[in-house]
């Protein structure tokens, strides 16, 4: 099959929100997936970062939390039973959070092909920075050698996806301590900063990212500002 010319590809809103809690974020995406399945908008992809936060997947062990969570709030960490696939994971800030809002073609219409997609968005970006990353068999994410980097957990309601990656850049990875992250015991996490050995700003990490998804997807990228509402396809014609 010919590949398709950029002119050809669905366009894709990417929006920055900065840093929001994790209840703003899941009520942002509950509104864009409704908009979404109503095809009153079209693509986004969410770009921000989290307060400090525990999340615990549709398959969270409770063992994973090595803490309660009574014990967790009192260290000042939030925690949330969220409707995404996977297990624990931390959110915070310095981490690039990525919540893809996009309507699946049908030659895309598998979820295993998504996640690896997502794996490809996060690897490639990990190569604009020349740090090498690469999948891990049998597991879920981008892996510097034993370490994650990247972690994902997706929902998807009639091929519209959301929630989605958590790509570790300039966070304290302390937190992580609190918990078995993804439920996998024998490996760590790593960020960005800690495997260049010097800091790097999440604005950078979030062009990276922005750029390689739409390059994985297919799409043809629009930024708009974090708190404009006009995303609506018959408003700015991207239908």
């Amino acid at each position: 099959m010919k590949p398709r010319e950029p002119e050809q590809f669905r366009p894709l809103v990417v929006r920055r929100l900065g840093r929001i809690s994790y209840a703003q974020g899941l009520e942002v995406q509950a509104q864009l997936v409704a908009d979404r399945q109503a095809e009153r908008v079209v693509d986004v992809l969410l770009l921000l970062e989290h307060e400090p936060v525990f999340t615990l997947g549709r398959n969270a062990q409770a063992r994973n939390l090595r803490l309660s969570e009574a014990e967790v709030r009192a260290r000042g960490f939030d925690v949330f039973e969220t409707g995404r696939g996977g297990d624990v994971t931390y959110h915070g800030p310095g981490q690039v959070v990525g919540y893809p809002i996009i309507s699946l073609a049908p030659d895309r219409q598998d979820v295993h092909r998504y996640v690896r997609d997502l794996e490809e968005v996060m690897i490639r970006a990990c190569r604009d920075f020349g740090v090498e990353a690469q999948r891990v068999a049998g597991l879920t994410g981008c892996w510097v050698g034993r370490e994650k980097i990247g972690a994902i957990g997706v929902r998807i309601s009639r091929w519209v996806t959301s929630h989605g990656f958590a790509f570790n850049v300039a966070n304290d990875l302390a937190p992580y301590s609190l918990i078995v992250p993804c439920g996998i015991a024998d490996r760590g996490v790593t960020s960005l900063q800690q495997r260049l050995g010097r800091p790097v700003a999440v604005a950078e990490a979030e062009e990276a990212l922005a750029h390689r998804f739409a390059e994985v997807f297919e799409r043809a990228r629009i930024e708009i500002d974090s708190d404009d509402g006009g995303m609506a396809p018959e408003e700015d014609g991207l239908r």
